[in-house]
């Protein structure tokens, strides 16, 4: 099936706890965006999303760290596509050391993974 991925460094604006400790919502904000060019890249349209089936939340992230999102479709249906999503720190911010110092994992940590279902209309589908 279809697979798509992005890397980020996430923000310190997107810290939102203290500790720059950030919320999921930011992680999701990610698989929406891999879902989107999953969606684009099968059926030519950008689709939207209806459901979350499943999210678990599994490390904490903060701001400095670089997020890998992750996703494929799982399942074609007539007018859904099922997506499933991981989510990994491939590079932890070390603000123990200095402002600016960062580790690159030799293991991404997974720190999220989702299921959730798109929809295209038939009428917007061009492939």
């Amino acid at each position: 099936m279809d697979k798509a991925m992005i890397r980020v460094r996430i923000s310190s604006s997107d810290a939102h706890y203290g500790g720059n400790l950030v919320d999921g919502a930011k992680i999701l904000q990610l698989f929406g965006d891999v879902a989107t060019e999953l969606l684009i890249r099968h059926d030519g349209d950008e689709g939207l999303f209806v459901a979350y089936d499943s999210v678990e939340f599994l490390a904490p992230v903060y701001a400095g760290d670089y997020i890998e999102a992750v996703g494929e479709i799982t399942k074609v249906g007539n007018t859904s596509r099922r997506m499933a999503f991981e989510a990994r720190k491939v590079i932890a911010a070390r603000p123990d050391i200095s402002d600016s110092a960062c580790d690159v994992l030799e293991e991404p940590v997974v720190v999220c993974r989702a299921e959730g279902t798109c929809v295209v209309p038939k009428d917007r589908m061009r492939k």
